[in-house]
């Protein structure tokens, strides 16, 4: 996975928007005053982490030529994230999400724009040669013709020797064709992606009740190399074809501020420790310790992160 031409650790691609994320605690949107503006979306989130902790990150994402879109660019330059493939467009207007303040799942309302115009002109092979994991999202996959793009260039990144990761965070609210949704989820996966997803998005997905042995084996059914299942308080479990089921607690906080972003800083310190060729017991953990530094911080991860970089180092 790591020849000398790979000097992309992650490719991000899919939704990078505006969240607005409310000032005041366990409040719903409805009752919200005030809100917060960050730099958000999944694959965002886990390129922004990723950067921090030092690995070498590019975004392939689409925004509107507008003033969020003007931040959001900055905000990427200013981590030092590859920006070359990050398209501008005047047709439609960066994506913007309202999102209530929570200690657990939050709500939200998604303002959809620019971050479904995503074209293969975006991904061509000469990055896809470089890249060590190509990484995506439900929400980037939702809509087309984001959706045609990034599967088809998941089939070529993996000719070109790249790992396949996706965030199965799906919501009826960003697609409300469920059917339509497994049958991509299930392409994907057929792969052999990596596969991180959370209690919340397996009860949207296929109802409530689902055992975890059963979302393991129906996830690997698909083809899913590895898949991570993300339990809130009660912690994680990690299955792999032909290994134990792994499962880790939670870490204790004294205070939790914000949920928003839980999931993503698991995953980009679970893909940064496997990068980093550290067991699956060891990337859980380190997904558990970004995980806690996000719960008690309201929007970004600060800076300090780099504690996660000097444990892998141990």
């Amino acid at each position: 996975m790591n020849p000398t031409n790979k000097t992309i650790d992650i490719l991000c691609v899919g939704e990078a928007l505006i969240d607005f994320i409310g000032t005041q605690l366990e409040v719903p949107i409805a009752e919200t005053k005030d809100y917060h503006r960050y730099l958000g979306g999944s694959p965002t989130n886990v390129a922004m982490n990723m950067s921090r902790l030092g690995a070498s990150v590019d975004l392939v994402a689409t925004i509107g030529n507008d003033g969020f879109g003007s931040y959001i660019e900055n905000r990427l330059k200013e981590t030092n994230i590859g920006v070359e493939h990050l398209a501008k467009i005047d047709t439609h207007a960066s994506t913007v999400i309202f999102v209530n303040r929570s200690t657990e799942t939050p709500e939200f309302i998604p303002m959809r724009g620019a971050d479904s115009q995503i074209f293969p002109a975006q991904l061509p092979s000469n990055l896809l040669e470089r890249t060590k994991i190509y990484h995506t999202t439900c929400f980037a996959l939702s809509l087309e013709p984001a959706r045609s793009t990034i599967l088809e260039t998941a089939k070529l990144a993996i000719e070109k020797g790249c790992e396949l990761s996706i965030d199965i965070n799906y919501s009826e609210k960003i697609w409300p064709d469920t059917q339509k949704a497994l049958e991509t989820i299930k392409m994907y996966c057929s792969l052999g992606s990596l596969v991180k997803v959370s209690q919340d998005d397996m009860d949207r997905l296929f109802g409530p009740g689902m055992s975890h042995d059963d979302i393991f084996k129906t996830l690997h059914q698909f083809g899913a190399k590895l898949v991570c299942l993300t339990l809130g308080k009660e912690g994680s479990k990690l299955s792999e074809q032909g290994a134990p089921v792994i499962k880790i607690a939670a870490l204790k906080l004294d205070r939790i501020v914000d949920a928003t972003g839980a999931g993503d800083a698991f995953w980009s310190g679970f893909l940064f420790a496997y990068l980093n060729k550290k067991t699956s017991l060891e990337c859980m953990e380190v997904g558990m310790q970004m995980a806690a530094i996000k719960l008690q911080n309201v929007g970004r991860i600060p800076d300090y992160i780099p504690i996660i970089s000097k444990f892998l180092k141990k």
